[in-house]
């Protein structure tokens, strides 16, 4: 059995729509909402099965929207209520992340915490055990520490971080400064990060002490750093709270942390990475999807949904089906098919990242009822 770090809490941000994924993914049914790997549990009880045994279950908390509290606890009958903590709105993830460290560190003040999003798949759970651990380490001896995952090809569609000198940590002995962040590249590019070996991708996890993460936001940017120690100073009095909440939470400034925290801390050599072995992805698209289901074999047609009637023929991509209709899919390629009661996409895997586009243009024509 998994020993549990005593110091450590796994914080878990529940946010987002997973606009990519539409009409699968909606804002009442996001990512994380679904099981879109054919395990049988949902993505974010997915990132619970792999967090307890590092923490065990009073020891992980969850930031999520209101409207989705009924959801996600009943995905997580085990999360204590105090351990839920809610967003009126979405105010990106340095909001999200920060709430969240300002009311633990009031709680316990040397508190370690990690983020890990919620709509993550990962495999081989020992190996991201150890790469968790080598965080914790590095986050114990002052440094801010981020998970980054080893490419196992040139891909476009994340960011990437560049490992520079290593650390001398104990506990740690794959830690290594952050030199910078890169923002998506192009093929020929990923393509040279993939060879030099010294770029991982940059998949959102960050551990550190709870206090050194609140200081690196109050130095880049202290009106959202004081807007949430008001709300953490009133959050564990529930008569309290709510004003609170209601007056602060919609003021509080829209800025993803690796803008507000790991840049800025990678700039000072505050930011460390450890190398994480395990396969990951964060289902970031169809294509993602795609390839998730056909056991990465391109030529297979992958196909989801539990009750999905598809007669296919010499076809390859996916297939979503949510409905009752028989689907034929006949000598197509890298084909995505997504049936919904109220909706139906059909784009190509090589097209899928553009599906975003739809739902911004959707917006745009006050069709809400299909968001």
């Amino acid at each position: 059995m998994t020993e549990t770090i005593e110091d450590f809490y796994a914080v878990i941000p529940a946010g987002g729509i997973g606009s990519r994924l539409w009409p699968l993914s909606r804002a009442d049914a996001p990512k994380f909402l679904h099981d879109l790997t054919g395990s049988g549990h949902t993505l974010l009880r997915g990132t619970w099965d792999r967090l307890e045994p590092l923490t065990g279950a009073d020891r992980i908390a969850v930031v999520t929207g209101r409207a989705h509290r009924a959801a996600v606890e009943g995905e997580l009958p085990g999360i204590p209520d105090k351990n839920v903590f809610l967003e009126s709105e979405p105010r990106d993830s340095t909001a999200a992340i920060g709430l969240a460290a300002a009311i633990l560190v009031r709680r316990e003040p040397d508190v370690i915490i990690g983020s890990f999003a919620a709509d993550h798949v990962i495999r081989v759970p020992h190996l991201f055990d150890w790469a968790v651990r080598q965080a914790v380490a590095t986050a114990r001896a002052g440094y801010i520490a981020t998970i980054g995952i080893q490419p196992s090809e040139p891909s476009v569609g994340f960011g990437y971080i560049k490992k520079g000198e290593g650390l001398i940590i104990d506990g740690a002995p794959e830690a290594a400064l952050v030199e910078h962040f890169v923002e998506k590249p192009d093929l020929e590019t990923a393509t040279e990060y993939l060879m030099a070996r010294s770029y991982l991708w940059n998949a959102g996890m960050f551990i550190s002490r709870a206090d050194v993460l609140l200081a690196e936001i109050e130095a880049n940017q202290p009106e959202l750093h004081a807007g949430l120690m008001e709300l953490a100073d009133a959050w564990d009095d529930r008569d309290a709270r709510g004003p609170v909440v209601d007056r602060v939470w919609p003021t509080l400034t829209k800025i993803a942390i690796d803008y507000a925290v790991a840049e800025p801390a990678a700039a000072k050599g505050r930011l460390a990475v450890v190398p994480g072995h395990f396969d990951w992805d964060d289902v970031g698209d169809f294509a993602s999807l795609s390839k998730l289901n056909s056991g990465g074999r391109k030529e297979n047609l992958a196909i989801l949904g539990s009750n999905a009637r598809v007669l296919a023929d010499a076809a390859s991509g996916i297939v979503v089906s949510h409905t009752p209709r028989v689907i034929s899919v006949i000598g197509v390629k890298d084909i995505v098919i997504v049936d919904t009661e109220d909706a139906l996409l059909v784009t190509s895997t090589e097209h899928a990242q553009r599906v975003k586009g739809v739902v911004d243009a959707l917006k745009l024509t006050g069709r809400g009822d299909v968001l």
